[in-house]
């Protein structure tokens, strides 16, 4: 079957890959119908090489048909239409049964000491193949995934129910914004789109969208939001003084995080990772692992901003071990910090109803930007990652029909 695979530095290719199949009677089988491009894959693409092999299995956000059934799956069945969360999770440990599906005790990678699996995303966490693929095989199938209708409705009106929405939603959660209050959501990508949509939803009197890309700052303002483009106040401590002005001279109540590890305005982070992506993988995971830093503007500008006794919901991904932090602020301030990978299931039963709401609360259908056939994936890439042609959410089509290639050839 084609897949998206990992190459090397931003050199993601399709290539023909082993087609998946039954490993564990409480396995499924499924065929793709939709897959998209996660800004944590742009990660992938460009920082976190030293954790992947080439040939591994890109994708973590995947919906299809069922095509196959392990023998101890019992909620479903060929031919259903489903939803795969990006946690690879039992349903049964403590862990799971406590809604920390991302902590999953049955998938914890012991070896890296991290939490518990997911989709196609490095060693660090399992190696499972990806969902960018033909085909997908998801273990703990009737925990795992969330049967939705077959009622003609375009896959994008429940995809995102497989990261972006639950994640979105978990960050508002935990920002714990008060009724009528005010909440910052920095980064409008994919993510901080629905954050900013869900926060409104739930009861937020004021939610301000930041973002430097204009197409993103117009899709968040279509739908309420009111946005600041971040050029027009560089440097997290001027931004952090115009988020104040906005929201009374206090600050607002809570700030989404929606970044993480690679915000503009990082240079020597941003050097560092680009040096440490460079180096042979035997030196660059320690390195990693470690003494690796990330990119902290999104942060610091949260700190700076958000009100004294605030709250600051972290949903942008953050992988390094030795970032400094301004403690004496976080401390003097009596901020409440909150983060972690999305426990999708945690959320999915509340989401559902919203999603299949033929009124569309929160947009769904208005957040894909680009579909394209599976094999048009490393432009896909490119594009997302280069924040060309209004790029804001591509969804990869793997029914769709392919170029035929020479004989021989492997695109």
């Amino acid at each position: 079957m084609r897949a998206v695979t990992w190459q090397g530095r931003e050199d993601v290719q399709v290539r023909d890959v082993p087609e998946p199949s039954i490993q564990d009677a409480r396995d499924v089988v499924v065929e793709v119908t939709s897959t998209a491009v996660c800004g944590s894959d742009l990660h992938l693409y460009s920082v976190l090489g030293p954790f992947l092999d080439p040939g591994d299995v890109l994708g973590h956000e995947a919906m299809g048909i069922v095509a196959e059934v392990g023998t101890d799956v019992r909620r479903l069945s060929v031919g259903d239409r489903v939803v795969i969360p990006f946690n690879v999770a039992c349903g049964e440990c403590w862990m799971c049964r406590h809604d920390l599906q991302s902590q999953c005790e049955t998938t914890q990678v012991h070896e890296h000491g991290t939490g518990g699996a997911l989709f196609g995303y490095t060693k660090l966490y399992g190696q499972v193949p990806g969902g960018q693929a033909e085909r997908v095989r998801v273990p703990f199938a009737d925990h795992a995934c969330i049967r939705v209708p077959d009622d003609g409705a375009p896959d994008e009106r429940y995809l995102y129910l497989s990261d972006v929405l639950p994640t979105a939603w978990q960050a508002v959660e935990y920002a714990q914004v008060p009724d009528g209050g005010s909440v910052v959501v920095l980064g409008l990508g994919p993510v901080g789109q629905m954050a900013a949509r869900v926060a409104l939803l739930r009861g937020a009197g004021t939610v301000i969208g930041v973002d430097r890309v204009p197409e993103r700052l117009a899709m968040a303002a279509r739908h309420g939001v009111d946005v600041v483009d971040e050029r027009d106040a560089p440097g997290p401590d001027r931004l952090a003084s115009l988020l104040r002005e906005r929201t009374g001279g206090r600050g607002p109540d809570a700030v989404i995080d929606a970044v993480g590890m690679e915000a503009h305005g990082s240079p020597v982070a941003q050097a560092a990772q680009s040096v440490v992506g460079l180096l042979p993988d035997g030196l660059a995971r320690p390195l990693m692992t470690h003494a690796g830093v990330d990119r902290l503007a999104a942060l610091q500008t949260a700190i700076a901003a958000v009100r004294r006794g605030g709250t600051i919901s972290v949903a942008g991904v953050y992988g390094g071990a030795a970032d400094p932090l301004p403690l004496l602020h976080i401390f003097d301030k009596q901020l409440n910090l909150r983060t972690g990978q999305a426990n999708v299931r945690q959320w999915t039963d509340a989401l559902l109803p919203v999603v299949q709401d033929g009124t569309d609360p929160l947009g769904v259908l208005d957040l894909r930007t680009h579909r394209l056939p599976l094999e048009d994936a490393a432009e896909a890439y490119a594009m997302f990652q280069k924040k060309q042609d209004g790029c804001v959410k591509v969804v990869l089509d793997p029914r769709a029909a392919r170029p035929v290639a020479p004989a021989g050839a492997d695109r």
